[in-house]
């Protein structure tokens, strides 16, 4: 007995008379990798956003990192992708800017 879905999805990529396209898998396509990288780009918006008012020093980078991922794999949510890579370069800026202010290595309010 099974209770789960199996791992692999079957697809098959056909024409409009429903003959299989030459060159194409018909069986065991696995579309994990997509998903994967919608995590990606969710991660890089959320941890950019969280990284303005927390630990931006460490969120900044690791938001950009996951969204150049993201993006160099192929998200279908490139413009979540697109906004975690501006936060997290935000979110170093912003750590910039207190530091200068604050002449010291980290800031508070």
């Amino acid at each position: 007995m099974q209770l789960t879905a199996p791992a692999t999805r079957t697809e098959r990529t056909t024409d409009r008379t429903g003959t299989p396209v030459a060159g194409t898998p018909e069986t065991g396509v696995r579309k994990t990798g997509v998903r994967d990288t919608d995590g990606m780009a969710v991660a890089s918006f959320v941890l950019g956003l969280l990284g303005l008012l927390v630990l931006n020093v460490f969120l900044g980078p690791v938001a950009i990192v996951l969204a150049a991922v993201a993006l160099w794999r192929g998200t279908a949510r490139r413009g979540r992708a697109l906004l975690g890579l501006g936060l997290g370069v935000a979110d170093l800026l912003v750590l910039v800017v207190f530091m200068s202010a604050d002449s010291t290595m980290s800031w508070s309010l």
